[in-house]
């Protein structure tokens, strides 16, 4: 899965607990009509894949998301969700999330000059 946008706020690497569990986190602003600013995480060694970004560039970053059961010491079950991102690139001018190809240029829409009467009325039927 896949979510595209501009980088809001990326964070300082954080380590956890004796294991040394690393994490660090990225704000992504989504482009659409209601923006949506987006808390992704990146695990372990994928925390240096941020190191090359800054704060306004836009991005696509390839995500997953995880789901996970706790049970907490009253015995109620609570569901926790996260996005964890795997890999992160440029999003180079022009390029959209769909990958659609290249607009032709406005000329190419231009009306044709010099056309005879009857190819004005070319349809099958």
């Amino acid at each position: 899965m896949e979510v595209q946008g501009t980088i809001k706020m990326i964070d300082e690497t954080k380590t956890y607990g004796s294991n040394g569990f690393r994490k660090r986190e990225v704000v992504l602003t989504t482009d659409e009509q209601y923006p949506q600013h987006l808390m992704i995480e990146f695990v372990q060694d994928k925390t240096d894949l941020l190191n090359n970004f800054q704060v306004g560039q836009k991005v696509n970053i390839s995500i997953n998301l995880r789901g996970r059961e706790w049970v907490n010491p009253q015995g109620e079950t609570k569901y926790f969700n996260s996005i964890q991102g795997w890999r992160i690139e440029v999003v180079q001018a022009g390029e959209t999330a769909g990958n659609m190809p290249p607009v032709p240029p406005m000329e190419a829409f231009e009306p044709a000059e010099n056309l005879k009467e009857e190819d004005y009325d070319d349809l099958p039927f």
